[in-house]
């Protein structure tokens, strides 16, 4: 028998060739497009505490020094005073100053991350009484009785995480103040009201994370602009005198044990803006007189036993940008459409086990967290898990697929990684013509 010419073994290296290079052109062709990703979820943010801090204005240059007394009692408190106190900005904004002559005299003083050393002095603080804001920020110091000049002086107090311990006697001779605030730093004291009793002036108000026992009081003084009550151990239920603050603009009492329902009267604050009763133990249904306070920008009802449906008025809320109410007992049929989930910044509505979105105006794709409704109203039943691992955490979220969502799947389904079906069937094809083209032309000449 004759072997074939070297010409046919070239031709039989460069088909073979050829076809490893197309199969490989449309592998290359698919590991390049870009894989079809779902945007992350933004998980939302935790409703604020806001801790109010009195404004800080630069005041006018002086060619007059800080008294001498204030001088001393200041280097007393570990504050530098090789630069004058009273040029602006101070260093760490911790020093404001008058513009009293022959000498000026402090107005604001902030007192932060204090060295474990340091301890207040009496003479030190009497020699300040000229201020009207004292803050201490990390100053882990041990409290002392103030002057009766320096208390009746102060018209703003802050307290953060500092002066370890504070008594309610000892918070309630600032009497002339208009801000108070004291954040993780633990206050003992058998009431609120002995704290506020004769703070008439009072404007704003934080006392959170202390560890505030007692109920809420039975009168609050009109002024009131900004309460945060929140992560304390206050119980009870909320009384009339909150409702009758027409000037309330933050209202925070979140992470307490208040209980009872949220009263009728709450349309009667129309002045509010920020609201979180959240983690409490509230029931009944939402008040329809909400929807009276026009201004509402943040609503936290979360992680109650509130029951009832959802109220409507929440659509119609024009300047509304976060409401949670998750984990309650809410059922129906959710009452809003797209437009309005998509125009907030933080929904949240999980965890209300007989509540449902009509898939017919809501698309799953939203993950509200809920069921899709039957044509009664009812969360319809989720599927039977999968034993899958992929299946299992696609049935994580009770707010499962409807139509749109099983085409979404079986698209997901048939994707799949490598070349196309239709490259690789052409590559395959043309291979097999030129082999079989070849085979006959060795055959014409071995048989010849």
């Amino acid at each position: 028998m004759k072997s074939p010419p070297p010409t046919i073994f070239f031709l039989l290296s460069l088909v073979s060739v050829t076809a490893t290079t197309i199969t490989s052109a449309a592998t290359t062709t698919n590991a390049t497009k870009p894989a079809t990703s779902t945007a992350p979820t933004v998980s939302p943010t935790p409703s604020p505490t806001s801790s109010p801090t009195p404004p800080t204005t630069a005041t006018p240059s002086s060619s007059s020094t800080l008294d001498p007394k204030q001088m001393e009692a200041l280097q007393s408190l570990n504050i530098p005073t090789t630069r004058d106190p009273c040029i602006q900005p101070s260093p760490h904004n911790a020093t404001i100053c008058d513009t009293s002559k022959p000498f000026r005299h402090l107005i604001s003083l902030h007192i932060s991350n204090c060295s474990a050393d340091l301890s207040l002095s009496f003479t030190a603080l009497k020699s300040l009484s000229s201020l009207h804001s004292l803050s201490f920020t990390n100053c882990h110091t041990s409290p002392i009785r103030f002057p009766t000049d320096l208390s009746l002086s102060l018209t703003s107090f802050s307290c953060i995480r500092s002066l370890r311990r504070l008594s309610g006697v000892w918070l309630s001779r600032f009497v002339n103040l208009t801000d108070l605030t004291v954040s993780y730093t633990p206050v003992n004291t058998s009431g609120l009201y002995v704290i506020l009793g004769n703070m008439h002036k009072l404007k704003t108000l934080t006392i959170s994370h202390a560890n505030l026992t007692g109920y809420l009081p039975r009168h609050l003084h009109m002024n009131l602009t900004h309460i945060d009550l929140s992560d304390n151990k206050l119980k009870g239920k909320i009384p009339t005198s909150v409702t009758l603050l027409e000037d309330l603009e933050f209202l925070n009492l979140s992470s307490n044990r208040v209980n009872g329902e949220i009263p009728t009267q709450f349309g009667d604050l129309i002045s509010l803006k920020n609201l979180s009763l959240a983690s409490n133990s509230f029931s009944g249904s939402i008040p329809v007189s909400m929807s009276a306070i026009p201004g509402l920008v943040h609503v936290d009802l979360s992680n109650n036993q509130l029951n009832g449906t959802v109220p409507r008025f929440f659509s119609e809320l024009r300047g509304l940008k976060v409401l949670n109410l998750e984990n309650n007992e809410l059922h129906g049929v959710l009452p809003f459409n797209a437009s309005f989930i998509k125009r907030l910044t933080v929904f949240k509505v999980g965890g209300n086990g007989n509540l449902c979105y009509n898939h017919s105006v809501l698309s799953s794709k939203l993950k509200l967290g809920i069921a899709p409704c039957d044509k009664h109203g009812l969360p319809i039943p989720p599927p039977p898990s999968k034993e899958s691992s992929g299946d299992s955490s696609e049935s994580d979220s009770s707010d499962y697929d409807d139509e749109d969502g099983s085409d979404d799947t079986s698209q997901k389904k048939e994707h799949h990684h490598g070349p196309s079906k239709v490259v690789l069937g052409v590559a395959i094809g043309l291979s097999s013509i030129v082999f079989l083209i070849v085979f006959l032309v060795l055959l014409s000449k071995w048989c010849g």
